[in-house]
């Protein structure tokens, strides 16, 4: 079992930053990839930033790109999402979540094991 404890969300400016963390226990950290999903009231749960076990690769939706950074401290067990210019769009639930790699890092159904979801939400 990983345990996953997001933290970081709040209400932030549209243009602000935030900065959410996830902190994992249990099972060897270094041994997942991280993702991090989100999502809006009335809307499915969806993809946002991935890396793997190494931090060596990360992956983007289109609307993270260039936003938003994904980063991993394996000695802290602990992934980051930096967002940066956030707008109200971006407001969610941001959901971190950790999968062993069996199946395409964008889809909710690769992952194995998610966090209680922290709330961002950006005013306009």
């Amino acid at each position: 079992q990983v345990q996953l404890v997001e933290s970081g969300g709040g209400l932030v400016q549209a243009g602000g930053s935030r900065r959410l963390s996830c902190a994992a226990s249990g099972r060897t950290f270094s041994n997942y990839a991280m993702g991090w999903f989100r999502q809006a009231p009335g809307k499915e749960r969806e993809f946002v930033a991935a890396i793997t076990w190494s931090g060596a690769s990360t992956f983007y939706t289109d609307s993270a790109k260039g936003r938003f950074t994904i980063s991993r401290d394996n000695p802290k067990n602990t992934v980051y999402l930096q967002m940066n210019n956030l707008k109200p769009e971006d407001t969610a639930v941001y959901y971190c979540a950790a999968t062993a790699g069996l199946g395409p890092i964008s889809r909710r159904e690769s992952y194995d094991y998610w966090g209680q979801g922290t709330q961002v939400t950006v005013s306009s």
